[in-house]
């Protein structure tokens, strides 16, 4: 950012008071924004909307047409609702002047991405709105599989520099799986299609009126690599009419994070009740701008933020091809340094899941006579077992797998049930086995030459510590904490800050700004002896699993049963 922007972002009637910024997180369910001080990070107030469609997984809005398996769209209001609702609420109860505020910034969940006009308007917002692949395709839509192995063999077959900087596979959840499916199933929503962006840059284009585009979600979910995008050449490869794709619906210039890519809108100050022209961040991706929240920017420091998937982010001095990760990007979470990904597609999901399908009534009596929910009370019965009581080993693939396998056609297996087995039991197994998974994703960083010296945990399933146990045991190592509840939008907070010019860079605005309780679980040696058994029993699963074709005839099977006549 150039010291003219810095000082432009910086204007402020009045040098001699405080100076606030807003983050806002856009995540699965809903939004929520945060008013935090520029000074030293400190939170004054929260405010969350709730998303009124939620997820769309099983019928679209306005036709009720029944869905395919596995689609996962959102409605675009629903996010400005979130600026319209939740951001003046915060505000509010911070009490404090809006004219104090200085910047404002927001993250996505990501790859979540829709298909716009030439001036932003989603096409689910036009004409086409009764078909399905006009909507915006939330991160976990995994209908795109197909597409995904085909843009994968193509580059290997081709010896396509890019694929190795993704561990060797681009995920069905990212942008060229997701759009190639709209060209080969919906040709004219495709041809409609005038600029294909990320919801993370599609917000920022509405708060500031004009387009903009980021490296973090360009690198790690648009294949964006030294330089450039996939050839035409490879892409016409695919199917002739991909040919210029990213040419055509995605090029833009791109912006570092933390940089101000625009100032707000006066549409937008009136959404927000902020004022106009205050300093807009350039877009970011709710795990990678946690790492700003949780002082975990320097390399080294593993953030894993848990809540319905999981994403691990870590920096490096140095360029590594890891197999089997999702990607690595030169300066993808902080400028200077080469930002890694992984991640679990689903873990506090899998918990839930457990909850909904598992659960007698007597569970419930019980919870509503010791006033806890059931989350708390199962947690309550697992802990009172030993490692390996249950004598229950299950994959975490109940939503397919993103590292280090990268396949979400794969699907959840629970080996040594028995009559005998109870809830707890099973909620237990779960617990552990997205912690076996995430060990298997420290290892393969490790084994690829990216260090890991700290593990630090962010999002809501930290205050389980039960869960933050297990991991600290079967990671062998202390888990750290992300003071923060608002991980994200403090994050995003903080950007916000350097956008506007209150910090020079993300890294002193992260150490004026963020906060981590360190190593608050530590591991126990006889339990984590104890997982360490159990672990090789995950391995074995995971691999043979991992590698036999069953999981994918039986998800065949279902489609076929699901979409017949």
């Amino acid at each position: 950012m150039s010291p003219s922007s810095r000082a432009h972002g910086a204007a402020h009637p009045s040098d001699d008071r405080e100076r606030y910024t807003v983050g806002v997180d856009f995540g699965t369910l809903s939004g929520r924004a945060v008013v935090v001080r520029v000074r030293d990070g400190h939170e004054l107030a929260t405010a969350v909307h709730d998303y009124a469609h939620g997820v769309i997984d099983e019928r679209l809005p306005g036709t009720g047409a029944h869905l395919p398996p596995d689609w996962a769209l959102q409605h675009p209001d629903d996010w400005r609702e979130v600026l319209r609702k939740a951001v003046p609420a915060a505000v509010a109860e911070a009490g404090i002047d809006p004219g104090d505020v200085i910047g404002i910034a927001t993250d996505f969940t990501a790859c979540t991405v829709l298909p716009t006009t030439a001036d932003g308007t989603p096409l689910a917002e036009t004409a086409l709105a009764g078909r399905p692949h006009a909507w915006p395709k939330l991160w976990k839509h995994h209908a795109a599989q197909a597409q995904a192995d085909r843009i994968n063999d193509l580059a290997h077959t081709r010896g396509e520099r890019w694929i190795g900087r993704y561990g060797g596979k681009i995920s069905a959840e990212w942008e060229f799986a997701k759009a190639l499916q709209v060209l080969e199933e919906d040709p004219d929503v495709y041809d409609a299609c005038v600029r294909w962006i990320e919801a993370a840059d599609w917000i920022v284009w509405q708060l500031t009126g004009a387009e903009s585009r980021n490296t973090c979600t360009a690198g790690y979910k648009g294949i964006h690599q030294d330089g450039g995008y996939p050839s035409e050449d490879y892409l016409a490869a695919l199917n002739p009419r991909f040919a210029d794709f990213a040419r055509t619906r995605l090029d833009f210039p791109l912006s570092p994070l933390g940089s101000r890519v625009g100032s707000l809108s006066h549409e937008a100050a009136a959404w927000t009740g902020l004022r106009p022209g205050i300093a807009v961040a350039a877009g970011n991706v709710d795990a990678h701008v946690t790492a700003a929240a949780a002082q975990a920017v320097e390399n080294g420091r593993l953030l894993a933020i848990m809540g319905t998937s999981t994403c691990h982010v870590v920096n490096g001095p140095v360029l590594a091809e890891v197999p089997g990760i999702c990607g690595v990007v030169e300066g993808g979470i902080v400028e200077g340094a080469y930002g890694y990904e992984a991640g679990q597609s689903a873990v506090g999901d899998i918990f839930a899941w457990v909850l909904r399908q598992g659960v007698p009534q007597e569970y419930f009596d019980e919870a509503a006579e010791r006033d806890e929910d059931l989350h708390a009370l199962l947690t309550r019965k697992a802990s009172a077992q030993p490692v390996g009581g249950h004598g229950l080993i299950s994959l975490d693939w109940l939503n397919g797998n993103r590292s280090v396998l990268v396949d979400h056609h794969l699907s959840g297996v629970v080996v040594g049930l028995t009559l005998a087995t109870r809830p707890e039991d099973v909620y237990r197994a779960m617990l552990e086995a997205t912690a076996f998974g995430t060990r298997v994703i420290v290892e393969t960083l490790e084994s690829g030459g990216v260090p890991v010296n700290e593990f630090i945990v962010a999002g809501g399933l930290a205050k389980n510590e039960l869960l933050m146990q297990i991991y600290a045991d079967v990671l062998r190592r202390p888990v750290s904490l992300a003071a923060s509840r608002q991980g994200p939008a403090l994050g995003s907070a903080i950007h916000a800050a350097v956008a506007a010019g209150a910090h020079p860079d993300v890294r002193t605005a992260t150490r004026a700004m963020g906060r981590l309780k360190r190593a608050v679980h530590v591991p126990d040696p006889s339990r984590a002896d104890a997982y360490d058994a159990l672990y090789t029993e995950y391995r074995l699963l995971h691999d043979h699993f991992g590698s036999d074709d069953l999981l994918h005839r039986l998800r065949a099977i279902r489609n076929k049963a699901l979409t017949a006549g």
